[in-house]
């Protein structure tokens, strides 16, 4: 079994997965869509890509490391002038 990249050039890629996108999206297609691909491999992985370009990249992140992310975009540790990990 092999492991699942944490990077594919083309969402279109993942086969299968149904993509969400945030309930405070606009039209405007300015905003991430996530999803969980499954099979061989995916190993609870999630997906990110830009809904802008649904056939261009997507990133693949742990669940772990994808709430850590939320966690500090919510902490506004990544702010000018922040004094967290990130600044």
């Amino acid at each position: 079994m092999t492991a699942m990249p944490r990077y594919v050039s083309s969402a279109t890629a993942l086969h299968g997965i149904r993509w969400r996108r945030s309930s405070y999206s606009t039209g405007a297609n300015n905003c991430v869509e996530a999803a969980f691909p499954v099979g061989p491999g995916s190993g609870g992985l999630l997906a990110v890509r830009d809904s802008a370009d649904a056939e261009g990249p997507a990133l693949l992140f742990r669940a772990e490391a994808w709430r850590a992310f939320v966690a500090a975009v919510r902490d506004d540790e990544f702010a000018p002038g922040a004094r967290g990990p990130y600044a």
